[in-house]
């Protein structure tokens, strides 16, 4: 199974804060992180490398696949 393919819950987007490698990592309301890199041709996400994008993101949603692992033990 793929990981975009695994089942997930929606979660608020709380911050943002960088990994060991500096990459961008989504804070969210549950309390997991989710990495939101910018690596075309994969991920189409440039609103992650300005300040101004990622905290236009604030509150907005995406899918925590954690919540689901953690809850199914």
């Amino acid at each position: 199974m793929r990981f975009t393919d695994r089942p997930a819950v929606p979660r608020r987007i709380v911050g943002f804060h960088t990994d060991a490698e500096g990459h961008w990592v989504a804070e969210l309301a549950c309390g997991h992180g989710q990495h939101v890199r910018h690596d075309p041709p994969w991920q189409q996400r440039p609103w992650v490398t300005t300040e101004q994008g990622r905290q236009g993101m604030l509150g907005t949603e995406l899918h925590c696949v954690r919540c689901v692992d953690v809850a199914n033990g």
